[in-house]
C-alpha cells in the first residue's frame, strides 16, 4: 500500500483534512468556473434561448452523470474501507469490477444518442423554440458518455486512496480546456451551442487519457490487470447499494430540474426557463466548495472506519461540520449583498438582470443550512450505511424540494417555484439534524469504542 494511503490512519486530521480537501476544493472551483464560464459563452453568443435549450438538456447528462456517480462514489467507500482493512488484493478487485461496470452503463448513453433524444427531451418540457438548441447540446454529450463516466468515477476512486492532488488536477485540466476550447467552437467555428458540447466531450476525452496512464504506469495503490476486470456480482451489488444514494441525489437532481422547468414554461415562459439556467450554475458554484470538504472527508472516515480508528472518525466529522458552517454563511451573505452584480457577468439585459436576482434573494434565504446537509448524507456513505445515506440523499430534492415546486406556483406563480428552495433546505436540514443526534454516540463521543451499528460488509 502506498503512503499516500497510509497517512489516512496517522497523519493528524486538521493537516490531513486540509490536505484533502484543499485540492478537491479548487477542483470543484475550477469546475463550477467552467460551468460558469460555459453558460457565459452561451448567453453572450447564443442568448437565453441558448441557455434554454442547454437547461432543458442539462437533466439528461445529469442521468449520465448519476450513473458514474453511483459507481465512482460507492466504489471509493468499498476501497477506502479495504485499503483501512488492508485487504489489498479485494481493493484491486473492485476496482477492475467498477471499470468492467463503467464499460457497460456508458454504452447506454452512446445508444440513447440515437435512439430516444429527441422524445426524451420533448418529455423534460422542450418546446419548438427550444428543441433544437437543446439537441444541439445534448447529442455530443451522449456520444461521449464513456468519457464522462469513466473521468467522474475514476475521480472518486483517486481520491479514496488519499491521492488528492492528482484527483484535484483531473478536474482542473478538462475544466480549464474547456473554457478554452468554448469561444474557438461558440464564436470561432461559429457552432453556437453545439460548440460548448463539443468542447466539453474534447476535454472529457482528454482527462480520459491522463486518468488511464495513471492506473497503467502503476502511481496508484490499486493495480489493474484483466483477471480484475471479469466481473464478480457481489463485488458489483456491494459497489451498487453504497453508491444509490449518490445515484438517487443525481437522479433527483435531474428530476428536480425537469419538474422546475416544466413549471417555469406553465406558469412562465422559456425567459424564466433561461434565467434559472443561469441561477442554477451560480447556485452549483456556491456548493462546490463544500462538495470539495466532503470529497477530502470521505476516505479519512472510511479508512479509519475500516481501521477502528473512532476518535479520528470523530475529529473528521466535527472539523469538517464547522468548515461547511462557515463556508454556507459566506454563501448567504455574498447572494443576499450582490445578486445583480452576479447577473450581470452574464448577461446586460436589465429584466434578466432584475427577475434574476429576485430568484437568487428567495432561493438562497436559508443558504447557511445547506452545509450540514452535505456532510450527513457523504458522512453516511463514506461509512457504507446506504439505508440513511439515501434517505438523506433524497431528502432535499426528492422529499421536500420537487413536491414543493409542484404545489407552491399553483398559489404563488413563478415565485412558488424560488420559495420551494429555502423551505425544502429547511426541512432536509431538520432531518439531517435528526439523523445526526440519534447516532451521537458514534459521531459525538470521543471514547474510542465500537459503534453501535456496522457497516455494510465486505464482501467477495
Amino acid at each position: 500500500m502506498k503512503q499516500q494511503s497510509q497517512r489516512l490512519g496517522t497523519q493528524p486530521i486538521p493537516k490531513l483534512l486540509t490536505n484533502l480537501s484543499v485540492p478537491a476544493m479548487i477542483g470543484m472551483f475550477v469546475m463550477a468556473l467552467y460551468n460558469v464560464v460555459d453558460t457565459l459563452f452561451i448567453a453572450r453568443g447564443v442568448g437565453i434561448l441558448g441557455v434554454s435549450g442547454v437547461s432543458i438538456g442539462f437533466p439528461v447528462m445529469m442521468i449520465i452523470m448519476a450513473i458514474a456517480a453511483a459507481v465512482g462514489i460507492g466504489g471509493a467507500s468499498v476501497i477506502s474501507r479495504r485499503l483501512g482493512e488492508n485487504k489489498q488484493e479485494e481493493a484491486n478487485q473492485v476496482f477492475g469490477n467498477i471499470l468492467f461496470t463503467i464499460v457497460v452503463v456508458s454504452s447506454f448513453g452512446f445508444i440513447g444518442a440515437f435512439t430516444f433524444l429527441e422524445p426524451l427531451l420533448k418529455l423534460f418540457g422542450a418546446t419548438d423554440n427550444i428543441m433544437p438548441y437543446a439537441t444541439d447540446y445534448l447529442f455530443p454529450i451522449m456520444l461521449g458518455s464513456f468519457f464522462f463516466s469513466f473521468a467522474f468515477t475514476t475521480n472518486s476512486i483517486i481520491r479514496s486512496e488519499g491521492n488528492s492532488k492528482f484527483a484535484m488536477m483531473t478536474m482542473i485540466i478538462p475544466a480549464v480546456l474547456n473554457m478554452i476550447l468554448d469561444p474557438i467552437f461558440i464564436f470561432g467555428l461559429d457552432m453556437g451551442v453545439q460548440g460548448a458540447s463539443v468542447a466539453t466531450v474534447i476535454s472529457q476525452a482528454t482527462v480520459t487519457i491522463v486518468v488511464l496512464n495513471y492506473f497503467l504506469k502503476g502511481k496508484s495503490s490499486l493495480v489493474v490487470k484483466a483477471s480484475y476486470l471479469k466481473p464478480q456480482w457481489s463485488v458489483i451489488r456491494e459497489v451498487l447499494t453504497i453508491g444509490m444514494p449518490a445515484f438517487i441525489r443525481q437522479v433527483s437532481g435531474s428530476g428536480m430540474m425537469i419538474a422546475i422547468n416544466l413549471m417555469l414554461i406553465k406558469f412562465g415562459g422559456e425567459f424564466e426557463v433561461g434565467v434559472f439556467g443561469i441561477v442554477q450554475k451560480l447556485a452549483m458554484f456556491t456548493i462546490m466548495p463544500m462538495i470539495g470538504v466532503l470529497q477530502g472527508m470521505q476516505p479519512i472516515i472510511g479508512y479509519n472506519y475500516g481501521a477502528k480508528n473512532y476518535d479520528r472518525l470523530k475529529e473528521t466529522v466535527m472539523l469538517g461540520m464547522k468548515v461547511v458552517t462557515i463556508i454556507s454563511a459566506g454563501i448567504f451573505i455574498l447572494m443576499m449583498a450582490f445578486p445583480e452584480g452576479l447577473m450581470n457577468i452574464f448577461t446586460g439585459d436589465e429584466a434578466t438582470i432584475e427577475t434574476g436576482a429576485y430568484a437568487i434573494r428567495i432561493m438562497f434565504a436559508l443558504a447557511i443550512l445547506i452545509g450540514a446537509q452535505v456532510v450527513s448524507g457523504g458522512l453516511y456513505q463514506a461509512l457504507g450505511m446506504a439505508k440513511p445515506a439515501l434517505i438523506l440523499s433524497m431528502a432535499r430534492q426528492v422529499l421536500f424540494l420537487i413536491p414543493l415546486v409542484l404545489i407552491l406556483p399553483n398559489f404563488f406563480g413563478v415565485t412558488g417555484v424560488w420559495l420551494a428552495f429555502p423551505l425544502s433546505d429547511l426541512f432536509a436540514f431538520v432531518l439531517s439534524m435528526i439523523f445526526l443526534y440519534k447516532d451521537r454516540a458514534l459521531f459525538f463521543k470521543a471514547k474510542n469504542q465500537d459503534p453501535p451499528y456496522e457497516a455494510a460488509p465486505s464482501q467477495g
